[in-house]
């Protein structure tokens, strides 16, 4: 670890044990003031307590509201909501002290992706996500470098009765099949879906084009010119999504569903498997990725996947780091 590191690191703990025993102390005073602690106390009884003196005391941007409470290690965890955002708390069992957050002394470890002769890699994203368009453009050189070696397929995000529904963001009236920024979206979903199942040497070229010429709400119009100047059969397309759609959607909702390990669970709130939910997300060999977002860094994932890394995997890429961000 670095000095420069560690000098970064030395101030921040200290502002989090300052809050945790700040919230503490303030707790127990709160408690000798207002009322003599009664034994035997419920665990619901000890979590009202602490969101009642969250409330009453603290400005935190909106009424905190319990959500759930449970015991973990010796004391009550709390999960509680605040506006849109969800929190875990910790109280003593006797509900005298109050702990903000917990820090985890032993975190879990990061792994290695499994490894395989042929590395099988999914990055799912949304057509027009910025960060999934991010990603998929940090993933083109690779997908260049290794596309005889690993096998790389986009796949996509799908919500299920989201925003209104059909028809501004959902493709059927039961709302199983939505997008996040509306029907275009799912629209050129299916699409390149379908190219990549039936012109699959012709996919990146076309995401890329659609990526920088098409919005969410022009790509109904713009993408048969597109297509047809990369020499996609744009019929075999049509055809593709009018009778193919639902089909093809409901195999990606099943993917979605997928509860993948993690590569690092310090990253997902200590979760070891997780489901898709947000665009960008790398799984390499089933597991997903936790790493850096370059071009590089996706290389070097993927070809640590490898039994044999081929001799592409010394190649050092531009390393253009993306955003961190999601949809």
């Amino acid at each position: 670890m670095s000095k420069g590191f560690i000098k970064n690191l030395i101030p921040i703990s200290i502002v989090i044990a300052g809050i945790l025993i700040a919230g503490a102390l303030i707790f127990i005073n709160q408690g000798k003031v207002n009322e003599e602690v009664s034994e035997g106390l419920s665990p619901q009884q000890v979590a009202e307590k602490a969101i009642n003196y969250i409330n009453e005391n603290f400005d935190v941007g909106g009424a905190a509201s319990l959500i759930s409470v449970g015991e973990e290690n010796g004391v009550y965890k709390i999960h509680l909501k605040i506006g849109e955002n969800e929190y875990d708390s910790y109280v003593t069992k006797d509900g005298k002290l109050l702990f903000t957050e917990g820090i985890d002394l032993n975190p879990p470890t990061a792994k290695e992706i499994p490894k395989t002769d042929v590395p099988g890699v999914k990055l799912f994203a949304m057509a027009f996500c910025p960060y999934g368009n991010q990603a998929e453009e940090l993933m083109m050189p690779v997908v260049e470098l290794l596309k005889n070696k690993a096998e790389i397929d986009l796949h996509y995000v799908i919500y299920n009765n989201y925003q209104s529904g059909y028809p501004d963001y959902c493709l059927d009236e039961e709302n199983k099949y939505c997008s996040m920024h509306g029907i275009q979206e799912i629209n050129q979903d299916i699409r390149e879906i379908c190219v990549q199942k039936y012109q699959r040497n012709k996919l990146w070229d076309f995401v890329m084009k659609i990526n920088k010429e098409t919005t969410s709400r022009n790509v109904d119009e713009k993408w048969e010119e597109i297509a047809k100047n990369l020499g996609i059969d744009v019929q075999k397309i049509k055809d593709c999504q009018t009778i193919e759609a639902e089909t093809l959607l409901a195999q990606e909702v099943g993917l979605n569903k997928v509860e993948y390990p993690v590569q690092d669970p310090t990253r997902h709130q200590n979760q070891e498997k997780i489901t898709i939910s947000g665009s960008p997300t790398l799984v390499i060999n089933g597991m997903i990725y936790d790493g850096e977002r370059s071009s590089e860094g996706y290389k070097e994932a993927i070809c640590s996947g490898f039994k044999n890394p081929p001799e592409e995997c010394s190649q050092t890429l531009e390393n253009e780091t993306g955003s961190p961000g999601g949809c």
